[in-house]
């Protein structure tokens, strides 16, 4: 009666039940900016939906021509002088995932995905009966792509390379060499920037956006979620650049595609200029608190040499490499029962092997610092 693309298995997992038994007091897993303490301008929000305009329904498939502009405009702020011709908006990057397999593949197709990263994606492949095949980013002191195995996996059925920068959760930014070299392959890029606001130090050697490509065919996400902390918005973008003949013909099918759903409310496209001015303090606030975050974890660990905290370029997450002495399941479940913190495993973001347990930068400080002492403490205990 049913898709196979739509089966699942509902068994929760043991760490889902342990949840359910019993909130953490110390939750190191928070990633919803709304739950974070951040300084909203709740009524300045409000208010930015207060249009006349929104009386009337005139939609645009790529979007409100003003909308596209705004996003325009964000991306010339950061160095990216892009057109507003050159973007689509969706309701979430997940939709203009769907979108962009829709534009790309055909039932059966691949689309190449990195790993570790976003659990999610294998259920976004998935529901558009699209099939992801792995490619590994390698750490030896700093992350990087493995472009050999990348190459390898390419076949006759490939038809995009998803990138993430920075990723989640390794933090890792896309650098200049690995565009290059992905450059050569001829495959369109699919690249996640919604962190890319969120740099935690400097580095000549990465790309703002793989919108710097000049021969590629590019599509960069990314949406109000986490440039303006606000998820519950729904607006996403897909800025699509490459050579004329190839982005002109996606850019007539993108529109098709998009004109099939016109998802994306008329009151947030209008609202959106005010929404990116009344997000700096909000992106300010996250900034800073990642920084001060990840300053007090590496200062906690130098206490210590059992647990390693792994480079972290960017974005929201902390990785930590703790003992393999039990397994990260193990580890989660301890933290839960004993000391009622949560974390994330590793295997949950497809590490490829024991044991890494993933933290959120963007929990308020008191929870993180306390949650981190714990999950120090247990490790130390485990070990005597």
């Amino acid at each position: 009666m049913f898709s196979q693309r739509s089966a699942h298995d509902p068994q929760k997992n043991r760490i889902a039940l342990a949840l359910e038994r019993a909130a953490p007091l110390y939750d190191l897993t928070e990633s919803n900016p709304t739950r974070t303490a951040l300084p909203y301008a709740h009524a300045a929000l409000a208010q930015a939906l207060d249009n006349a305009a929104v009386r009337g329904y005139a939609p645009d498939p790529h979007g409100l021509p003003e909308a596209r502009a705004a996003v325009a405009a964000r991306y010339a702020e950061r160095g990216l002088h892009v057109s507003p011709e050159q973007i689509t908006l969706a309701s979430g990057t997940s939709e203009a995932y769907g979108y962009l397999f829709k534009l790309l593949c055909d039932p059966g197709d691949e689309v190449l995905v990195p790993e570790p990263s976003y659990p999610l994606f294998a259920d976004l492949c998935r529901l558009e009966s699209v099939r992801p095949r792995p490619y590994p980013l390698h750490y030896d002191g700093e992350w990087h792509i493995g472009l050999s195995e990348l190459h390898s996996a390419i076949n006759a059925r490939t038809r995009a390379i998803m990138l993430v920068s920075p990723n989640n959760p390794t933090g890792s930014y896309l650098k200049r060499a690995e565009l290059t070299a992905l450059e050569e392959l001829g495959l369109p890029l699919i690249s996640d920037e919604v962190f890319a606001d969120y740099a935690l130090r400097p580095d000549p050697a990465r790309v703002h956006s793989a919108l710097e490509s000049r021969r590629a065919l590019v599509f960069a996400l990314d949406g109000l979620s986490k440039q303006c902390a606000l998820p519950q918005w729904k607006i996403a973008w897909i800025c699509a650049s490459g050579p004329a003949t190839q982005l002109a013909a996606a850019r007539t099918r993108l529109e098709l595609i998009a004109d099939t759903y016109l998802s994306v409310a008329t009151p947030t496209q209008l609202a959106l200029p005010r929404l990116f001015e009344l997000s700096r303090p909000v992106r300010a606030a996250i900034q800073t608190r990642l920084a001060r975050n990840l300053g007090a974890l590496r200062t906690a660990l130098r206490a210590q040499h059992a647990v390693t905290l792994l480079d972290v370029e960017g974005g929201f997450y902390a990785t930590l490499r703790v003992p393999a002495v039990q397994t990260e399941e193990q580890w989660v479940l301890q933290l839960l029962a004993h000391d009622s913190v949560y974390v994330q495993p590793g295997y949950f973001f497809d590490f490829p092997s024991e044991a890494y347990l993933v933290l959120s930068l963007l929990t308020p400080e008191h929870a993180f610092d306390e949650g981190v002492r714990r999950l120090l403490e247990r490790v130390a205990s485990q070990l005597r």
